[in-house]
């Protein structure tokens, strides 16, 4: 198996903001390949905390990981030199050693005169030191980065927090993808032994035997074996999405259990005739959790239909799985209890469960008496839900769904706060002409962009080649810091001669434009903002961009990873509706399969509905957003809550036939029998996703929660509103005529 050392690429391969982006890391090289780190201190200049800053930095520097490192103590000025009329950079801790007897002086140098590194290495207001750390690009998607980022990186703030008695903030994007795929590591552990855990305990309290309970535990952790397998037969990577498989396979599995061995007791319970109970367990119970585990494989694999990586991956693996234990379950416990002795009365007795049978007393009075009460009931939760989804909101955030209680997040929210962000926003820009971006024209253009991104306070200030010029202008006029601004056409015939001949090269600056010097890049970074925030700033800067830039001159485009998850976000949401209408879909096509019926097709999709209406509404009311992890609700709640109307309508049939059509006895006698098991397995469902709300991602907390509480309304619309429905509507659905002679053989007593 292998784990993500990206964030997901929500977005296919082929799509026009993938294609931008990966055209623009082409020409600039991976753009999250910055580590930062930063303190604050007043006194920062005095020689201790200097000499250990730099020790720190020269430290990081050398290991072969990083390719450079920009801190206050190798910064470089830019002087004039008059003799060979050009611009020479030195360096301002030689010019201010740390030995100087007035150390404010470096302070001064820095606060006042070089305005090119305020907001990029300083922030006077807070006094806050920051240093920018170049990781090799080679390195920063591979497990190389992990190792380094754990093993020497870490330790090593450890250490100089220590000598520097106060806090170093880490953040950048390596750091953080780092951080988060381990988080997701240790959950996948956390999910597994959670869910099997309490699968258990709620199985054994049901059934009250360690037998049936040790079977279970068997099928589904060959189940979860599988379901590492499969990840890494297929190359697939270990992602938020895919950890989530085994757990889910747990949480599944259980249900297939609970079905086939009650109904293995019930027969024993009737005549204690083993072989005939196991031959009555495989075929009434087989056929059933057949469709079942098809309907909820099938809610998955509409995953696979969508051009998201990430989500093919993720509907591949889980469908497959969930057939892979339907056929575990199918041949290890007839096969397991075939070896063992006929259950005694001690294990049976879960049958005449006191609670259980409390329960399932109160569904029969409900559906007896207060049919009208159901409908209001259902249909204010409907008017609830509809008016909820009107509420809900749309998060692009990529950080939103990290862990808000680690370390790494509150470092994020700190340069947030003083540095305006951490995750990179890029606009590229093509002069169309060699040499077309150091053209005063372009560069006049591009400062009017500047202006602009520095009025939006949920942006940075931005970096381009914009502000080496501005940097020589000043050096031109001796360093005074009232010259740091562009050239005037005047100057530009005396300072870019001093320019043409510098052969030194500022290492910040050399990745803002290309070799050829016919694109440039402005690199600005973005707060945590929401996602209708971010899409106003995004228009903002294009109808900018539009008059500063004519197109037939230039070819302008924004991109940048913060923009490529906002994308992705909408892409996934436009491609729910596809997803869940061909579940939906799929669904009935089984329905139809099971029950030749087009009215109880209608009839058996809106308890299943409801659910899902009333869930968005809930989303709506409660502010939890639309995002990649949440949008997986509705798929997963459809496919598994559909298994509840499957196998009630599967009885239901069975007791029409075997009661010559008594409407009102069939749908007693069906809701007797699948109660019991509909309800232990809505509980263990209830519990197994509720699993999921330990976790430290947002996203999987609201999916946990979500799933949870859907597939509980879920089993009380099937067994509540579903027969109610049955019995209004008796004389068009439920008689010889419309309940044809079904596809699958479903035997009588």
């Amino acid at each position: 198996m292998q784990f993500t050392y990206t964030e997901a690429n929500l977005l296919p391969d082929k799509h026009p903001e993938n294609i931008i982006y990966k055209s623009f890391t082409s020409i600039f090289g991976e753009e999250g390949n910055v580590l930062v780190i930063a303190f604050q201190e007043n006194e920062f200049y005095k020689p201790d905390k200097r000499y250990t800053w730099k020790d720190l930095n020269k430290r990081i520097e050398e290991f072969k990981e990083i390719n450079f490192v920009i801190s206050t103590e190798n910064i470089k000025d830019l002087k004039k030199n008059e003799k060979d009329k050009s611009f020479i950079f030195k360096e301002v801790s030689k010019q201010f050693p740390i030995e100087a007897k007035t150390p404010e002086k470096f302070k001064e140098k820095l606060f006042l005169e070089l305005p090119f590194y305020k907001n990029l290495l300083y922030d006077e207001n807070t006094s806050t030191i920051r240093s920018i750390i170049y990781m090799d690009p080679k390195v920063v998607n591979t497990a190389e980065r992990r190792d380094f980022i754990f093993d020497t990186f870490i330790p090593l703030i450890n250490e100089y927090e220590k000598k520097l008695s106060t806090k170093i903030y880490i953040s950048g994007m390596p750091y953080i993808r780092t951080l988060n795929a381990q988080n997701i590591v240790d959950e996948i552990e956390i999910f597994v032994l959670g869910a099997t855990l309490i699968t258990s305990i709620i199985f054994f309290l049901f059934f009250r035997s360690f037998r049936a309970t040790l079977i279970s535990l068997f099928v589904v952790g060959i189940g979860v074996m599988w379901a590492f397998g499969i990840l890494g037969w297929l190359g697939y990577e270990i992602t938020v999405l895919t950890a989530l498989i085994p757990p889910l396979i747990i949480v599944i599995g259980v249900p297939n259990c609970i079905f086939l061995i009650n109904k293995y007791q019930q027969e024993i319970a009737k005549h204690r005739n083993q072989a005939k109970s196991l031959q009555r367990m495989i075929s009434k119970i087989g056929n059933a959790t057949l469709m079942t585990n098809l309907t909820t494989a099938s809610g998955f694999a509409t995953f696979i239909l969508t051009n998201s990586k990430i989500l093919k991956e993720f509907g591949v693996v889980a469908s497959v799985n969930i057939i892979v234990i339907f056929l575990l379950s199918l041949l290890i416990i007839p096969i397991a209890y075939s070896f063992m002795a006929v259950p005694n009365k001690k294990h049976l007795r879960h049958l005449k469960n006191k609670t259980v049978d409390f329960f399932v007393t109160w569904m029969e009075k409900t559906v007896r008496k207060k049919r009208v009460n159901v409908y209001l009931v259902s249909l204010l939760g409907l008017i609830i839900g509809i008016t909820g989804i009107y509420q809900i909101t749309i998060s692009g955030s990529l950080i939103e769904d990290m862990p808000k209680k680690a370390d790494f997040f509150n470092d994020i929210l700190f340069f947030d706060e003083v540095f305006n962000g951490i995750v990179p926003l890029e606009i590229w820009i093509d002069s169309k002409r060699e040499k077309g971006i150091v053209k005063p024209a372009t560069l006049r253009r591009m400062n009017d962009l500047h202006s602009t991104i520095d009025e939006i306070p949920e942006l940075a200030s931005p970096i381009s080649v914009v502000n080496l010029i501005k940097f020589a202008k000043q050096a031109y006029y001796n360093g005074n810091p009232n010259y740091f601004a562009l050239p005037t056409s005047q100057e530009n015939s005396f300072i870019y001669p001093y320019l043409n001949k510098s052969n030194n090269h500022n290492k910040l600056i050399e990745g803002y434009v290309d070799s050829t010097g016919q694109f440039g890049r402005i690199t600005t970074y973005m707060k945590d903002v929401k996602t209708s925030r971010m899409e106003k700033i995004e228009s903002e800067l294009n109808s900018l961009i539009e008059k500063i830039f004519p197109k037939d001159r230039y070819g302008v485009k924004i991109t940048g990873k913060s923009l490529l998850f906002l994308k992705g976000t909408k892409y996934l949401i436009n491609n729910l509706v596809l997803s869940l209408s061909l579940a939906i879909l799929l669904i009935a096509i089984f329905m139809a399969f099971l029950f030749r019926s087009f009215k109880m097709i209608l009839i058996s999709l809106i308890p299943n509905l409801l659910p899902l209406i009333i869930t968005a509404g809930v989303m709506g009311f409660t502010g939890i957003p639309l995002k990649p992890s949440t949008i997986l609700v509705f798929s997963i709640a459809f496919g598994i809550s559909v298994d509840d109307t499957i196998h009630f309508l599967a009885k239901y049939r069975q007791e029409l036939i075997s009661n010559g059509w008594k409407i009102n006895r069939a749908i007693f006698a069906a809701l007797r029998e699948t109660g019991i098991s509909m309800f232990y397995t809505s509980v263990v469902l209830f519990f197994g996703f509720s699993i999921f709300m330990s976790s430290n991602f947002g996203g999987t907390q609201a999916l946990g929660g979500l799933v949870a509480v859907t597939l509980m309304m879920a089993m009380l619309a099937n067994l509540i509103l579903l027969p109610s429905l049955l019995i209004s509507l008796e004389d068009s659905i439920s008689n010889e005529k419309v309940l044809k002679e079904p596809k699958l053989e479903i035997l009588d007593q």
